[in-house]
């Protein structure tokens, strides 16, 4: 299943960050976001909720539907999700209006309409803070939410109430983040998924 780079790749990754004291899943996960992002100094950032990995990696094995918060989120994950399980891959935005409302957001319009079609959706956050508190504000239930959402203005705010929230997560303490992270995270879920299945 994997290329000879990438497995290259991911034992000189795994000799540079050292012993992390994480579980298996969750350090395929760091390993995954680090080979996405040539990022060694995410490491200290990434935190997981108890159990995360492994409620994920059950949902994903049964099909659960994907949601994401961009079309390049999903595009990133769709190849990996036709590969393995078939999951249903969807942006939020196909739920959205052309035009938001004034105050509103398109993403945070979205994510309430696609939560209500997929209420137990792995959710993944990478540019949109303002879907990330709206799904937060509803008392959503998804599977699993990967909130990594990037930049400065509402960001450290809705990971601060995603760690606060009780729901199964992964996210990325600070500013960092992006539809390529929050993809590499749900990609190296579905490859231990299926793994987990074939070994």
């Amino acid at each position: 299943m994997d290329h000879p780079i990438f497995t290259e790749s991911i034992a000189r990754i795994q000799a540079w960050l050292g012993p992390t004291g994480l579980e298996a899943a969750e350090q395929e996960v760091l390993e995954r976001l680090v080979h996405s992002s040539g990022d060694l100094s995410l490491a200290p950032l990434l935190r997981f909720s108890p159990g995360a990995c492994d409620l994920a990696i059950a949902a994903l094995a049964a099909k659960a539907v994907i949601l994401t918060d961009t079309a390049m989120a999903a595009a990133a994950v769709a190849p990996m999700a036709a590969r393995t399980f078939a999951n249903p891959v969807h942006s939020v935005l196909d739920w959205a209006p052309n035009l938001a409302p004034a105050g509103e957001t398109r993403t945070a319009i979205g994510i309430e309409q696609a939560l209500r079609a997929h209420p137990k959706a792995l959710v993944l956050i990478g540019s949109a803070p303002t879907a990330l508190m709206r799904l937060l504000a509803l008392g959503a239930t998804p599977a699993l939410v990967i909130g990594m959402p990037v930049g400065f203005v509402g960001v450290k705010e809705s990971k601060r109430e995603l760690a606060r929230s009780g729901l199964p997560h992964i996210r990325l303490e600070g500013s960092r983040g992006g539809a390529g992270l929050v993809a590499a995270a749900l990609n190296a879920l579905l490859r231990r998924a299926w793994l987990n299945q074939t070994e």
